[in-house]
C-alpha cells in the first residue's frame, strides 16, 4: 500500500513553493503597460445565434475581431486588425475592414509621406462555416442593405499610380509613346455583389452610393470627369442586374434616399455653378416602377419659405405617400459684404454683445455653423402633389415620429424663453400639434417642461413634467393635459438629487402594444399605468424593488421595438443599492407574481443582447478583478460561457482588490465608499492612500478599470498596484454648502480608513478633477491632514467663475452656480456671502498642503485662470505649487501623449511626498521656456544620466 502521508506532504508543499514564487514573481504596473492593455468592442451575435462576434484593441497598436462558433469556444476565427464590422443578414458571412498594421504607418509618418501614398483599409468577407476568406485592398467603404438582402456593396480608394520602370528596362519603342494623361476625378470604382458570388456589377467614378432598406436596388452617384459636365444618378435594380439612368448632367447630385419598399428614389440636385457660393438646389422624386422622373420642390415653389435646403435629411413617411425636407430662408445679402473694394485687412472684425439678445454672443458664435445650416421641416404630399411648411422661424423645431408614421408632428417653440436660458437651463417651451396635411397648429400648451413624444400609435403625447414630478400625457384626440403618477404614493422624481434646481425621472420602459399601458420606473420598481385611467395602476414587480433594495428596469432586446409585446418574455435588469449586486429577473407583465431572480451575483452585467431568431445571449461580466469579458448563455442563464480572453498578462500583476465600505457623515446620515487595497494586503501594515472623489461612485464597486494614461485623474489600479490604498467616498450636499458637504462626507470617511490601523496617517494624499478639483481646493483650506494634493481644473474663485463662459458651449456659467453641481442657489448679488465662503480662493493663506495643480489653456468648461488664480496665490504665500498646462488641450486631456506624461508626473509628485522618492528635476528645478518641448525632466535628483 503506497504512504499517501509520505506522498501528499511533499506534494502539497511543492504546489505551495510554486505558488509562492509566481506570487513573487508578480511586478507592479509601469506607465508602459498602458499601450497593450486590450478592450472589448462592438460585440455582436448573428440572428440565427451560431455566431458571436467582438473586436478586441489594445490602447495602442493593431487590434483584432474574433467570431466564435456559439457552442463551441474553440473553433474561433482571428481577424488580425479588423474593424468595423457586420454580420450578414442570412448569417453566413461576416464583413468588415482591416486596417494597416500600426508600426508600418508609424514608420511612413516619420518618413513625412504623404496621405495619399499612406497605406489604406482593406476588405475581409470571412464565410463562417467553412473560414473562406476573400480580402480587397485599398477599400474606402462598404455597406449591406439596412434590414433584409445579402448584397455588398464596395467603394475603393483611388488607384495607386502605376511606377515607371527603369529607363534601361523599359523597350525604347514604349517611350516613343505618349502617356494619356489620367482624368481628375473625385469618384472611384463601386463593386456591388451578392455575398454568395453569383452576381456582381462594378462601376467607375462613383462618389456615393446607398442600397434600399430590403436590398432590392441600389443608387449610385457619378462625380464630376476633369470639367465635362458628365455627373448623374444612377439606379440599380438587383433584381434584374439593369442599371439605369435616374438624371444626369447636372452639376451636383446629394441627399440621395429610398423609400421603406423602394417604390420610389428622392435626390437633391442643383445646375448652378460648382463654384458659386450660393447655389440653388432643386428636389426631385422618381417613380422606380413607373421610371417616371420628376421636379417637386425648388425655388418658387408654392409652399417653399424661400428655398430648398441642401442641409435638410430626406425622408419618407412609412406608407410612401409623403416625402420630408427641409426649406431655409433665400440668401441674404449685404452691401458692406458685397463691397469688393474693401481689402481684407480694412474690414471692421467685432462681437456686439446686446443685453437684448436672446443668446449671448458666444453662444451664438459656437452655433454659428449650424444657423447658417439650419432647415424648416416641410412635407410634400404625393397624392395631393402639394407642398406644405410645418416649421417656419417661430415654431424652429418640429418633431416626426421615428417611423414617420402619424398624421401628426409635434412642434416646439423656446423661443420667449430662450433669453433666460443663461442662468436657467430648465425653462419651457410651447408645444404645438402639426396636421402633416395641412400644417395647421394646434396648440398644446404654453411654457411646458419636458420633451414631449408620440406614443407608438399616436394617440398621446408624453412627457415627464419636473416641476409637477409627474409624467403626463396628452390625449391627441379629446385634447387633454392628464397626470398619471400624481396620485401614487411612490415617488417617480430621482430622491438622491441634491441640486438646487428640478429633479428629474428614473425613465420609462414604454409603451404596451396598442397604446393600452405606460411602463415607468420609480427608483426602484416598474409600474404599468393605464393612460385612460380605467384601471388602477399596478406595481409590475409588486413593490418588491423597493423592499428589498433592488432596482428593477425592463431589458430591451430590439433596438427598433415601438411598444412592448405582452406575449414576449419580460427581462429585468436587477441592482441591489447597498451591497451593489446585480443581475437579472424574469418578470410578469400582468403584474400578478413577484420578479423570479435568474441570476444575482457580485458582479457587474451589461451589455445584454439576444439573437433575433431564438434565445442565445450575450452578455458582458465584470469585477475589479475581472476583466469584463463576454460570455454566451441563453434565458434560462444557468450557464455563462466565457468566450472572450483579455489580457491574459494581468496574471503577472500586482493587482490588488476593492471592498465596499460604511461610515457615518459628520451629520450622521449613513454613507458608502470604496477601499482598493494592494495585493497580498497586510492589515498589520501601514500603507500610504490616496483619497480620490467626484459625487457618488460607490455604485462602481464591480467595474473593472482598465490601467490607462491619466486625462485627469489618478489611475486606480496604477496606484494600487504600486501599494497604495485608494479610497473614494460618495458625496452627499447641502444647497448652498458644496464646500462644507465635501468636508462633510470626505473627512468622516478618511478618518473611519485611519481607525482601521493599515493607513499611513502621515502620508495621504487627495486628488480630483473638475469639482473634484474644487473640493481638493476647498479642502485643503480646512485640514492639514494631507501630505499633498492633486487639483485638475478646480475653480477656486467663484465669485469671478460666476460671470465667466463655458466656452466649450458658449453658456454663461451663472445656471452652473444657481442651478446645477456648484448648488448655491442663487445670484451672486443674492447670496454674496455663499460665493465667498465657498470660493477657497479667498482661503489660500491657510494652505500648507502642496499642490499638484493640471489646468489646460483651451479648456471650455471651466475657465483656465482659475488655476492660475489658485497658483498665483499660492505661490505669492510662497506655498509649494505647480501648475501644468498643456497647450492646446481641453477640460480633460484628449491627446495620448499628454495623457502619458500627465500620469507621469502625477506618480512622481505623490510618489515623492507620500514613499519619500527623490523629487523629478520638473519640480525642483522647473522647465524654464527656453528649455520648453527639448526636455521634459522626468529624471530625479540625484539620478545619474
Amino acid at each position: 500500500m503506497i504512504d499517501t502521508k509520505r506522498f501528499f506532504i511533499p506534494f502539497i508543499a511543492s504546489i505551495l513553493f510554486v505558488l509562492n514564487l509566481q506570487a513573487q514573481q508578480k511586478r507592479s504596473l509601469t506607465h508602459a503597460d498602458y499601450d497593450a492593455w486590450e478592450a472589448l468592442s462592438a460585440e455582436k451575435i448573428s440572428k440565427d445565434g451560431v455566431w458571436v462576434g467582438y473586436e478586441i484593441n489594445p490602447q495602442e497598436g493593431d487590434g483584432r475581431i474574433e467570431l466564435v462558433d456559439f457552442t463551441d469556444a474553440s473553433k474561433k476565427t482571428v481577424i488580425p486588425r479588423g474593424t468595423r464590422w457586420v454580420f450578414s443578414h442570412d448569417s453566413k458571412f461576416a464583413i468588415g475592414k482591416i486596417t494597416p498594421e500600426n508600426a508600418e504607418v508609424r514608420i511612413l509618418k516619420l518618413k513625412k509621406t504623404k496621405p495619399d501614398d499612406m497605406p489604406k483599409d482593406s476588405l475581409f468577407v470571412l464565410r463562417l462555416a467553412s473560414g473562406e476568406l476573400e480580402k480587397y485592398a485599398r477599400v474606402k467603404s462598404f455597406a449591406i442593405p439596412e434590414e433584409t438582402g445579402n448584397w455588398l456593396a464596395v467603394h475603393f480608394e483611388k488607384e495607386m499610380p502605376v511606377k515607371e520602370k527603369d529607363e534601361e528596362n523599359v523597350d525604347s519603342t514604349l517611350m516613343e509613346t505618349p502617356k494619356p494623361k489620367p482624368r481628375k476625378t473625385d469618384g472611384t470604382k463601386l463593386l456591388v455583389k451578392s455575398l454568395d458570388g453569383e452576381k456582381r456589377f462594378e462601376f467607375n467614378r462613383v462618389k456615393t452610393y446607398g442600397f434600399s432598406e430590403k436590398g432590392t436596388h441600389l443608387f449610385y452617384i457619378k462625380a464630376e470627369e476633369d470639367t465635362l459636365k458628365n455627373t448623374g444618378i444612377f439606379l440599380l435594380n438587383l433584381q434584374t442586374g439593369i442599371s439605369k439612368i435616374v438624371d444626369v448632367k447636372k452639376t451636383e447630385y446629394i441627399q440621395a434616399a429610398f423609400s421603406e419598399n423602394a417604390k420610389f428614389l428622392t435626390y437633391l440636385t442643383t445646375e448652378d455653378s460648382a463654384k458659386s457660393k450660393k447655389p440653388y438646389y432643386d428636389l426631385y422624386l422618381y417613380d422606380i416602377l413607373k421610371e417616371q422622373n420628376q421636379k417637386i420642390a425648388g425655388k418658387g415653389t408654392p409652399g417653399i419659405l424661400g428655398m430648398v435646403s441642401k442641409h435638410g435629411r430626406l425622408s419618407f413617411s412609412q406608407d410612401e405617400s409623403k416625402l420630408f425636407f427641409g426649406t431655409a430662408q433665400d440668401y441674404i445679402t449685404y452691401a458692406y459684404e458685397e463691397d469688393t473694394t474693401i481689402l481684407d485687412e480694412d474690414r471692421v472684425k467685432l462681437d456686439i454683445w446686446g443685453w437684448q439678445d436672446v443668446e449671448i454672443q458666444p453662444m451664438q458664435l459656437r452655433n454659428k455653423s449650424r444657423e447658417e445650416s439650419r432647415s424648416f421641416l416641410t412635407v410634400y404630399n404625393l397624392k395631393t402633389k402639394t407642398v406644405t411648411p410645418l416649421a417656419d422661424q417661430q415654431v424652429a423645431q418640429v418633431n416626426l415620429d421615428r417611423k414617420r408614421r402619424h398624421k401628426m408632428a409635434i412642434g416646439l417653440d423656446d423661443s420667449p424663453y430662450r433669453r433666460n436660458y443663461s442662468w436657467d437651463i430648465q425653462i419651457g417651451r410651447d408645444v404645438y400639434l402639426i396636421d402633416l396635411e395641412t400644417g395647421k397648429r394646434t396648440l398644446v400648451g404654453k411654457d411646458l417642461p419636458g420633451n414631449p413624444q408620440f406614443s407608438p400609435e399616436g394617440k398621446y403625447l408624453y412627457w415627464y413634467d419636473n416641476r409637477d414630478s409627474s409624467w403626463v400625457t396628452y390625449d391627441v384626440q379629446l385634447k387633454q393635459l392628464k397626470s398619471l403618477t400624481k396620485g401614487l404614493d411612490v415617488n417617480f422624481y430621482n430622491e438622491l438629487h441634491d441640486s438646487p434646481s428640478l429633479p428629474g425621472s428614473y425613465g420609462a420602459a414604454g409603451w404596451m402594444k396598442n397604446d393600452a399601458a405606460f411602463l415607468v420606473y420609480d427608483q426602484f420598481d416598474i409600474w404599468k399605468i393605464d393612460p385612460t385611467g380605467r384601471t388602477q395602476p399596478v406595481s409590475l414587480t409588486q413593490g418588491e424593488g423597493r423592499s428589498q433594495n433592488i432596482v428593477f428596469r425592463r431589458q430591451q432586446f430590439d433596438p427598433e421595438e415601438e411598444s412592448i409585446d405582452p406575449s414576449a418574455p419580460l427581462i429585468l435588469t436587477a441592482f441591489h443599492e447597498i451591497n451593489k449586486k446585480s443581475g437579472f429577473a424574469r418578470g410578469d407583465i400582468a403584474g400578478i407574481k413577484k420578479p423570479e431572480i435568474i441570476i444575482f451575483t457580485d458582479h457587474r452585467y451589461f451589455g445584454l443582447a439576444k439573437a433575433e431568431e431564438n434565445n442565445h445571449l450575450i452578455v458582458r461580466r465584470s469585477t475589479y478583478k475581472d476583466n469584463p469579458d463576454l460570455y454566451v448563455t441563453n434565458l434560462e442563464m444557468k450557464e455563462l460561457n466565457k468566450i472572450s480572453s483579455l489580457n491574459p498578462q494581468q496574471a503577472q500583476m500586482k493587482w490588488g482588490s476593492v471592498e465596499l465600505v460604511d461610515y457615518l457623515a459628520n451629520d450622521g446620515v449613513p454613507m458608502q465608499g470604496l477601499l482598493f487595497k494592494p495585493e497580498d494586503f497586510d492589515p498589520n501594515k501601514k500603507y500610504p492612500m490616496m483619497v480620490y472623489f467626484y459625487e457618488r461612485n460607490s455604485n462602481g464597486l464591480h467595474n473593472y478599470r482598465s490601467p490607462a494614461p491619466s486625462a485627469s485623474t489618478i489611475n486606480i489600479p496604477y496606484f494600487v498596484s504600486n501599494d497604495y490604498l485608494v479610497f473614494v467616498p460618495d458625496i452627499k450636499y447641502e444647497i448652498g454648502l458644496p464646500g462644507p458637504s465635501a468636508y462633510n462626507c470626505i473627512i468622516p470617511g478618511v478618518q473611519a480608513m485611519v481607525a482601521r490601523g493599515f493607513v499611513d496617517a502621515e502620508n495621504m494624499a487627495i486628488q480630483g478633477q473638475s469639482w473634484g478639483g474644487y473640493q481638493v481646493a476647498h479642502l485643503i483650506t480646512r485640514t492639514n491632514m494631507f501630505k499633498a494634493a492633486g487639483a485638475g481644473a478646480p475653480v477656486v474663485n467663484m465669485t469671478s467663475a460666476y460671470g465667466g463662459i463655458r466656452w466649450g458651449t458658449g453658456m454663461s456659467r451663472m445656471f452652473q452656480y444657481e442651478q446645477t453641481q456648484s448648488r448655491i442657489g442663487g445670484t451672486l448679488w443674492e447670496k454674496p456671502l455663499y460665493y465667498q465662503q465657498n470660493s477657497p480662493l479667498f482661503y489660500m493663506d491657510r494652505v500648507n498642503t502642496p499642490v499638484l495643480i493640471m489646468h489646460n489653456d483651451e479648456d471650455g468648461a471651466v475657465p483656465w485662470y482659475q488655476g492660475i488664480e489658485m497658483f498665483m496665490a499660492l505661490k505669492r504665500l510662497d506655498k509649494p505649487a505647480w501648475l501644468l498646462q498643456y497647450n492646446g488641450e481641453d477640460h480633460n486631456l484628449r491627446q495620448r501623449k499628454n495623457r502619458k506624461d500627465l500620469s507621469i508626473r502625477l506618480s512622481q509628485f505623490f510618489d515623492h511626498y507620500l514613499k519619500g522618492a527623490p523629487a523629478p528635476l520638473w519640480m525642483t528645478e522647473g522647465l524654464p521656456a527656453v528649455e520648453k518641448g527639448r526636455t521634459l525632466k522626468y529624471k530625479l535628483e540625484g539620478e545619474e544620466n
